[in-house]
């Protein structure tokens, strides 16, 4: 057995799409997809894929040590402080990438201030044009990798002036939106104002086939396993067919909130599967885009085939292992 270098015939690959016995090489930290014949090539018998992306958690409501070296490599905190998110950049779980967005900017008031899991400095008040001046301002002083939003219909929330303001101004800054949108209406005026994100499929409402439309040029992060029964199924429903429409739904798990766990989540992947997003496509929604490089830490090894199902996919992330400098393969 070699050390961790050199061009290899794999059983499998998963590299941006399924593509069956592959040649990789393994050079300076990189895993490469090889356009070449695989005979008179050592061959691994694995299979290799990129590891998960959550791209919905909150570090600061688990324990960031539980992701180290998972198969979680890349997490999106969306909600914190401006200092937390710039420290977990900086610091975050071994072997983990991070983006974070720093707080939940809301109207005065507005969700989810006053919640007992909210900490110092997570939510920024948004009263004026001034104050959107400001926010935008601060979220390129910490390097935000976006601009969380808040549009909550059991509390006050951003009118639509402002809303369209803070959302022009982010973008003028090269920054994306997320919006948290709840409460009837609230996914509409997301939409219409311009986000690009939505950090939850909408389970509030049946959102109109002509609004799903609409919406296809956002993107959808699933979180539907954090709802119990009717509003799962109405956010399933709701995916099935903004998915029909065209639209694009990945992975979230919202972790940290309830009694989500650190790892990948097999409720999620189940509840994505019954939305519709199945088979290779699930795999798509989950793990890292890539498609032709990645970096070697952040490719995943198991010893079964690669996935067809949600639970077969749960399975072999659980049991799969990271691709490190101390991998063995063959000589």
């Amino acid at each position: 057995m070699g050390a961790l270098n050199g061009t290899f015939a794999v059983r499998e690959l998963w590299l941006g799409r399924r593509r069956g016995p592959s040649v990789v090489e393994i050079a300076d930290g990189l895993v490469s997809l090889v356009d070449a014949d695989p005979a008179g090539l050592p061959t691994w018998s694995v299979s290799l894929m990129p590891g998960v992306v959550d791209r919905h958690v909150h570090l600061g409501l688990v324990s960031p040590a539980d992701l180290d070296r998972g198969p979680v490599v890349e997490v999106h905190d969306l909600g914190s402080s401006a200092h937390d998110a710039a420290a977990w950049r900086q610091s975050p779980p071994d072997g983990v990438r991070v983006r974070a967005t720093g707080p939940f900017h809301t109207a005065p008031g507005g969700y989810p201030a006053g919640r007992p899991w909210v900490r110092d400095g997570w939510v920024r008040t948004v009263a004026d044009a001034t104050e959107a001046e400001t926010a935008v301002a601060d979220a390129l002083a910490y390097e935000a990798d976006a601009l969380k939003i808040v549009l909550h219909g059991g509390a006050p929330t951003l009118d639509d002036e402002l809303l369209g303001l803070l959302i022009g101004l982010a973008h003028e800054a090269g920054l994306r939106v997320v919006a948290h949108a709840e409460g009837t209406g609230q996914v509409a005026r997301a939409i219409d104002a311009g986000v690009d994100v939505l950090a939850h499929a909408p389970w509030s409402e049946r959102l109109p086939d002509e609004l799903l439309r609409r919406a296809t040029r956002t993107t959808w992060l699933s979180t539907l396993a954090i709802h119990d029964e009717p509003q799962r199924a109405v956010a399933v429903d709701n995916v099935e067919r903004f998915r029909a429409a065209g639209g694009t739904v990945v992975y979230g798990t919202d972790l940290g909130n309830g009694s989500s766990h650190a790892g990948p989540s097999l409720p999620e992947l189940l509840a994505l599967e019954r939305a519709g997003i199945a088979g290779d496509d699930l795999i798509a929604a989950v793990v890292h885009p890539a498609v032709s490089a990645l970096a070697a830490e952040m490719m995943l090894v198991g010893e079964a085939p690669l996935p067809a199902t949600a639970a077969e996919l749960g399975a072999w992330l659980t049991a799969s292992r990271r691709l490190t400098a101390a991998s063995e393969v063959p000589a």
